[in-house]
């Protein structure tokens, strides 16, 4: 068995989908998104996921966002992956198959969390109708326990999912089961690209073997980590983890925000203006947003924070 052709390698972003004041889509932002993003070396972005908002979105709005990215991207070296991810298996389908006809460079989907699947067998058979409405693209699994309650081993879902999903690419790993990242690694000599999604841990991912990450702060901290992925592969590994507890240290200051919310305040404060969270999410006001400022400052944020 050939390894995927065209791997998820360096950093990749999860954008934030920009929302006007009243909640409508802001395409026009877009354009700076993607434009930061190639002046900061990303080389690519997983749209309407958790970051993006995708589930707090309509099926409508997320192929706007899709063709958008697509069409801003082109000529850049940004690849665009789509999350695809629903409850309901048709739309998830009908998300994929527009990611396909829009010329996106794979797609991406998470496991259905209202009605679980109880195996990983279960959860091949969900993805497997997902991945056949795109065969042309590579197919990436989704694995994010945190906000789907699926904590099924990824790698037990890419044994069951292989005779499945002829477009079978790998997975992107937001989960803090390391064993279980390492064993999707070396499954069947290492054919699988595996994405590392916890920014926080982004060290202990390239230790094991991760060469991509998929992450929300590469949206704001892209230098930080990049200093990081550069030193690790220069074997500077004392390097690397000093510049993973700085920007651990950045991430315990926004968290306490809440994560996404705190994460668009801040696309604010450095000039990128990704508008208002949808409900239930709640927005940062003024004084909060004031409160982030402040406390960003001291912990050295702005010394290497993204060029936006």
């Amino acid at each position: 068995m050939s390894k995927v052709a065209h791997p998820l390698t360096g950093l990749i972003s999860a954008p934030y989908t920009a929302f006007h004041a009243d909640g409508s889509l802001n395409l026009a932002a877009i354009e700076k998104q993607a434009a930061s993003f190639v002046a900061n070396g990303i080389a690519g972005v997983f749209i309407c996921g958790t970051t993006g908002e995708g589930v707090s979105m309509t099926v409508a709005e997320r192929m706007q966002v899709a063709k958008h990215w697509q069409q801003v991207a082109a000529g850049t070296p940004l690849r665009i992956i789509v999350h695809a991810g629903h409850t309901a298996l048709g739309d998830a389908r009908a998300l994929a198959a527009h990611a396909e006809k829009i010329g996106a460079g794979g797609v991406g989907c998470l496991a259905p969390f209202f009605f679980k699947p109880a195996s990983a067998g279960d959860l091949a058979l969900f993805c497997a109708e997902v991945a056949s409405a795109a065969p042309a693209l590579p197919f990436y699994y989704y694995q994010i326990p945190s906000m789907t309650g699926v904590s099924l081993p990824a790698a037990d879902f890419l044994r069951a999912a292989a005779p499945l999903i002829p477009n079978l690419a790998g997975v992107k790993f937001t989960f803090e089961n390391l064993m279980d990242f390492a064993e999707c690694l070396r499954l069947d000599g290492g054919h699988y690209d595996i994405v590392f999604g916890r920014d926080e841990i982004l060290v202990a991912g390239l230790s094991l073997g991760a060469r991509g990450a998929i992450g929300s702060t590469y949206n704001f901290m892209a230098p930080i980590f990049q200093e990081i992925m550069a030193a690790f592969a220069n074997g500077d590994l004392a390097k690397a983890q000093e510049r993973q507890a700085a920007a651990n240290a950045i991430i315990h200051i926004f968290a306490r925000y809440g994560g996404l919310s705190a994460g668009k305040a801040i696309m604010r404060i450095l000039g990128l203006d990704c508008g208002p969270t949808r409900l239930p999410l709640r927005t940062l006001g003024d004084v909060q947003q004031a409160r982030l400022r402040a406390e960003l400052e001291p912990a050295g944020f702005f010394d290497f924070c993204s060029r936006v």
